[in-house]
């Protein structure tokens, strides 16, 4: 337990009308009755010092992801990584990346097609290969650390250049983490990021710049199973560009990018002759330009849209993409993915939560009212609540699309919800008189990602019945929880076990919950 959690523990134990002397006794009998045997002192010490061992190697092998991958683009290219770490203790260490580099292709599949390493694909690389020598794995992993370190170089004026990058693409995140489930601020975002790139590094050159996602075409099949819908762009081009559709057997490049999974660009689209241009007003002898298309791709490198730019605004006839530009816009497309699937896992726990709480409400009467929360971080590295769900006595729910934030400082009677936050343990507490049970929803590290914030009216408890009814929903909405979330690990592939999960490659979120339901009945039966 950490200290937040064993305060909450107790807190519980004791209850609200406990009196000062029993709160004493208590204590003392737990000062006297607590034994820990020294082995079990040295075995949690030694678990303490593993773990934050691990912590720390994570941070140095993160850190030296981020000096190689120089040009923000939030992967590296795998086999210039084996060419620099073949050199690594000569012939030993060329036998050794080889054999690491098989295990990683068996626990990375998607690693052979795209042959791009993600920052926890790079980590687990650096680790299997320093687990084939023989010696101290961890001094191993150092001496690697300090190799790779000394073999990239960067210019004053590529850090400079990188740093400004590197905090236009962290804006894009906060984005995400930020506004709830709006996507319209990380597409703000987006755009913003490749202005200000240009307007630094750029030349100043004029670009047009667009974000299209792919859908299922249920409308004209024949045209191809999929679309390319354009949700965002530069606003010049909003006219042309927004909410248009792209099919298949319409002119352009954009589903090559995808088919092929790379960027393709096109330094001069007057000379392709397969270009779509969306302005039918814009001259012939005026589309002039260079032309760059590249796939978004999710954490399993499957591509769900494209970020495409040109120049054909820009009047200078040179106006080109240089190598650093298109490196940058790798980058962007990277940071836009992180963002669109952080809001989607979002969007995925409310729809977990409703269809739960439509579940819980006809079995327990005696419940008054629910309030869910997501919690997301702060600007300053705090936290704070969004209430997302409102949940009446008759099971009727409000969902708030611009949710309404929850401070600390401005919500004292409310504070038992970060206690919650903080505790990652379920509190009870009483607010004039309505007796409240706050239930954590758990990330894949333990930490709060939610609330249910409970409320059984002036009840200190429910009946036998609806308080097992209730535990089983916060059972399953947890596990549907963590489903999601491993579903976005590069390494997980999503298993689907209903028919409902398969169809048309439907992946609902509040099947999950019923599908959890269901595993448990029939393990019951």
């Amino acid at each position: 337990l950490t200290l937040p959690q064993f305060v909450q523990l107790m807190d519980n134990f004791v209850g609200e009308d406990i009196s000062l002397p029993t709160v004493k006794r208590l204590t003392a009998f737990i000062k006297r009755e607590y034994k820990q045997t020294k082995e079990e002192k040295m075995k949690q010490l030694e678990k303490v010092r593993r773990m934050s061992h691990l912590a720390q190697r994570k941070q140095l092998l993160e850190a030296l992801f981020e000096k190689w991958d120089s040009k923000a683009c939030g992967s590296l290219d795998l086999e210039e990584v084996i060419a620099v770490l073949s050199t690594f203790e000569g012939r030993m260490g060329k036998e050794a990346v080889m054999k690491a580099k098989e295990q990683l292709y068996s626990r990375y599949p998607q690693l052979s097609k795209v042959g791009k390493l993600s920052p926890r694909a790079f980590q687990t690389f650096v680790e299997l290969i320093a687990s084939k020598f023989t010696g101290n794995e961890d001094e191993t992993i150092d001496n690697l650390v300090r190799f790779l370190t000394t073999s990239v170089e960067q210019s004053h004026t590529e850090s400079l250049q990188n740093s400004a990058r590197r905090e236009w693409l962290q804006d894009i995140q906060k984005a995400a983490e930020t506004h709830g489930t709006s996507m319209e601020p990380v597409y703000k975002a987006v755009i913003k990021a490749l202005s200000q790139d240009m307007e630094a590094h750029g030349d100043n050159k004029r670009i047009s710049a667009y974000l299209a996602l792919l859908e299922e075409n249920r409308l004209s099949p024949e045209q191809g199973q999929v679309l390319l819908r354009y949700v965002a762009c530069t606003t010049d081009d909003a006219p042309y560009v927004l909410n248009q559709v792209l099919h298949r057997d319409m002119r352009g490049v954009s589903f090559a990018a995808i088919d092929q999974g790379k960027p393709i660009y096109v330094p001069r689209v007057q000379h392709h002759g397969n270009i779509h241009f969306w302005n039918s007003d814009r001259p012939v002898e005026e589309r002039k330009g260079s032309f760059l298309v590249l796939p978004l791709y999710d954490a399993h490198w499957r591509v769900f849209g494209i970020l495409g730019l040109d120049t054909l605004r820009d009047q200078c006839h040179k106006s080109i993409f240089l190598t650093h530009e298109i490196s940058f816009y790798e980058g962007v497309c990277h940071a836009f993915s992180k963002a669109y699937h952080h809001i989607c896992m979002c969007e995925n726990v409310l729809q977990v939560a409703v269809t739960a709480l439509d579940w819980l409400y006809p079995r327990t009467p005696s419940i008054h009212a629910v309030t869910t929360y997501l919690v997301t971080p702060d600007k300053d590295k705090s936290y704070h609540l969004w209430k997302v769900i409102t949940t009446d006595n008759t099971g009727l729910k409000e969902i708030h699309r611009s949710p309404v934030v929850l401070l600390r400082e401005e919500n004292l009677f409310r504070d038992y919800l970060f206690k919650c936050t903080e505790s990652s343990a379920v509190t009870l507490t009483s607010i004039y008189g309505q007796h409240h049970i706050a239930v954590p929803l758990h990330d894949l590290s333990r930490q709060t990602l939610g609330i249910f914030d409970i409320s059984i009216g002036h009840h200190k408890k429910l009946p036998p019945q609806e308080q097992k009814d209730l535990q089983k929903m916060l059972k399953m909405a947890q596990a549907a929880c963590l489903e999601i979330l491993q579903r976005s690990l590069e390494e997980r592939q999503p298993a689907q076990v209903l028919e409902a999960e398969r169809v048309g490659n439907v992946r609902h979120a509040g099947i999950l919950f019923h599908r959890f339901m269901l595993q448990e009945l029939r393990e019951c039966v």
